[in-house]
């Protein structure tokens, strides 16, 4: 792997009634099921910060530390970057409850909903930000119950050097197939190990190969049974796992986004400015290349611009 990301090449343009008014860059690689590069464009190798496409792989690390829940939905809402629907915060808030714990266990800041809509109904009804609303509530939560069930303190669950984050990094290199270059602090406060494209779609792949009683089998089933869990409302990575059914996909902040297609292979995606809209399509470009084309996805290649209420163009790949 490189030391340092070198950036991208222009993956996506946007178009408004006819006129390209900008770009986007980034970089993309697609693997087949057998981990061999079949596609990519930009810089593959070099590490950046996947941010929440990590959850999957942390999950993982959770479970195999004693993490043990109930519900597969559960394990799901552990993986997410929720829309701060109701569905999702009376799951976060039974888990605290369970323990006998509130969300003045979680180290995530408070904010409002992730979800647009979610974040209105919020507003209107006169409520303020809350720590359980932020979008990564879920993962928090299983990382606190994750250190009540292996006897692990809870104060400071968030730093690097705590136990229940080495054997994450741990988990995180054993899959990506890489050392980490650098430790950040995510948006929720807990870490984010760098790794390159080409290790992040990698691990997806692995993801997806556990035994039956595994770990990350167990992550996968709960994501694919609970997509909206995952997401939510409008979410990419919800909307790519409805339409591809069997596929398991996460985003992640500043342009990240995640998939693979058990016996087909695995994407990854980086827009170097960290916007979210290109980023989709980009991704169903690299499954195309691998292969899968459906209906259902070619809807979700281009990103439509209004104008005066009404659509006058498109964010569209150029990969």
């Amino acid at each position: 792997m490189a030391e340092t990301y070198a950036g991208g090449v222009p993956l996506a343009e946007v178009v408004r009634s006819g006129f390209v008014e900008g770009s986007h860059r980034g970089s993309v690689v697609a693997l087949d099921a057998t981990g061999s590069v079949v596609a990519g464009a930009g810089d593959v190798t070099g590490p950046v910060f996947p941010r929440s496409a990590s959850k999957p792989l942390q999950a993982v690390g959770m479970l195999r530390a004693g993490l043990r829940l109930t519900d597969p939905a559960d394990l799901a809402l552990v993986t997410a970057s929720h829309a701060g629907e109701d569905r999702h915060l009376s799951r976060v808030e039974a888990l605290l409850r369970g323990a006998g714990l509130d969300e003045s266990a979680l180290h995530c800041p408070p904010e409002l909903p992730f979800g647009a809509a979610a974040r209105a109904a919020v507003l209107r009804a006169g409520g303020g930000p809350s720590r359980i609303q932020m979008n990564c509530s879920g993962k928090h939560t299983g990382m606190v119950l994750t250190c009540l069930a292996a006897g692990w303190p809870t104060a400071g669950y968030w730093r690097p050097e705590h136990p229940l984050q080495q054997v994450l990094r741990d988990t995180v290199e054993e899959f990506t197939g890489e050392p980490t270059t650098a430790t950040g602090v995510d948006g929720c406060g807990a870490p984010v190990l760098a790794c390159s494209l080409t290790g992040l779609a990698r691990a997806y792949l692995r993801l997806v190969a556990g035994t039956p009683d595994s770990p990350e089998q167990a992550v996968v089933d709960a994501v694919r049974a609970h997509p909206d869990l995952v997401g939510g409302t409008g979410a990419e990575d919800t909307g790519l796992m409805l339409a591809l059914p069997g596929a398991v996909a996460k985003i992640g902040a500043e342009g990240v986004l995640a998939a693979v297609v058990p016996g087909v292979g695995a994407a990854a995606v980086k827009i170097d400015d960290g916007a979210s809209r290109p980023r989709l399509g980009v991704l169903v470009s690299a499954l195309r290349r691998l292969g899968v084309s459906t209906p259902t996805l070619s809807d979700l290649v281009e990103v439509p611009l209004l104008g005066g209420g009404v659509p006058v163009g498109a964010v569209r790949p150029l990969w």
